[in-house]
């Protein structure tokens, strides 16, 4: 990784006086092809790129995304497709930032060091690991780092203050605060109750902080964005799939509206 766009982003949007807008699909979700037009319409409207890497058990996932994976595996979704989509969103938004986001079993089963260079090859410029806490870091860690690609890690509500300094210390890019126990799509806790934590991360480190889960309304974008260094909209997007399943144009019509409602509202947020 030549230069770090994570770090160059969050600094444009410091600049702008915003909150970045982090959006996420599922890599192959419906199929490959169609996933691929999907993808480069929402780097287009967002700053960072969460791709979802396919998965037959996404634990920490609600019915949505869940979903998407089912769609994308049923494709015939493999992890060299998902570095292939990665690239041709690289090469098209060389200013969006990539993070691959998954479990990992994927990046497993293929070996870290082979995983990682051909994540840094296809233009990456981190992971994040949903089931791969800090304690477990030296699995990838001198991988991650040998190929210049941040690892991004979770806290949540229940993060106690030793937990907190553990991820802060071991993260890099930035840290993903997950608003709520309890699986992506949910309802969104109170917003004092997550600027309250969020303020209490800050404390620990100097790492920008996205924060994530539940959010699926431009109102509630904006409230978050007020306080927070991300906003991250995932099941929201997502949902713009099945509800177009037999229209590829109006999906993707769909989508772009969507992703430039919460980027009028991330913006706003901040004014």
């Amino acid at each position: 990784m030549s230069r770090d766009r994570i770090a160059e982003c969050f600094a444009r949007c410091r600049a702008e006086g915003r909150s970045a807008l982090v959006g996420y699909l599922t890599a192959g979700d419906p199929d490959v092809a169609t996933s691929e037009e999907l993808l480069l319409t929402l780097a287009d409207k967002v700053d960072i790129l969460e791709i979802g890497m396919p998965f037959s058990d996404p634990m920490a996932d609600g019915p949505v995304i869940q979903a998407a994976s089912e769609r994308a595996l049923e494709a015939g979704t493999s992890i060299r497709d998902v570095f292939a989509l990665a690239a041709k969103v690289n090469s098209s938004c060389p200013d969006t930032s990539i993070i691959l986001m998954g479990y990992a079993n994927v990046p497993y089963a293929l070996g870290f060091e082979q995983f990682s260079e051909q994540a840094a090859n296809a233009g990456v410029d981190g992971v994040l690991i949903v089931d791969l806490p800090p304690e477990e870091g030296a699995v990838c860690d001198h991988a991650l780092k040998k190929n210049g690609l941040h690892r991004i890690l979770l806290l949540s509500p229940t993060s106690s203050d030793e937990r907190i300094k553990l991820a802060s210390d071991a993260a890099s890019g930035f840290i993903y605060y997950v608003s709520l126990t309890g699986i992506t799509g949910a309802e969104m806790g109170e917003t004092a109750a997550v600027k309250q934590q969020v303020e209490k991360i800050r404390s620990f480190s100097s790492l920008p902080i996205c924060v994530g889960f539940g959010i699926k309304t431009a109102e509630q974008a904006a409230k978050v964005a007020a306080f927070s260094d991300g906003v991250v909209i995932g099941s929201h997007f997502v949902a713009q799939i099945p509800q177009h399943s037999n229209d590829r144009g109006a999906m993707v019509a769909a989508l772009e509206k969507a992703a430039s409602s919460m980027r009028s509202a991330v913006r706003k947020g901040r004014v």
